[in-house]
């Protein structure tokens, strides 16, 4: 199982319009495509930011998964509709690849 840790920091005043998309237009598209989101927090040390954790069963199918979402017609219609009046609400994002030790509680 491959998992990664994603950080979304948002344009300045976009914060809850970029959580409100990701909430109700990203997310089915990822469940759609099998991007699996297994949790979501607000970060309690970046107040424009947060972050989610999503996995996949092998490092193919995650490559399958994310290039499929930046080709998907529903996502780029969502982002360019949600752009509309403030412009780009993501700022940045970054991952980090995790895989579980042999010795983890949930492996």
């Amino acid at each position: 199982m491959i998992y990664e840790i994603k950080t979304y920091r948002a344009t300045e005043g976009n914060f809850d319009a970029l959580k409100k998309r990701f909430a109700e237009k990203t997310m089915p598209i990822f469940s759609r495509l099998g991007i699996e989101v297994t949790h979501c927090w607000d970060n309690l040390e970046e107040s424009d930011t947060f972050n989610y954790l999503v996995r996949f069963p092998s490092k193919e199918a995650e490559k399958a998964a994310w290039e499929a979402f930046g080709k998907d017609e529903e996502w780029k219609a969502v982002k360019a509709e949600s752009e509309k009046v403030s412009g780009p609400l993501l700022a940045s994002q970054s991952t980090i690849y995790l895989s579980a030790t042999d010795f983890s509680p949930n492996a």
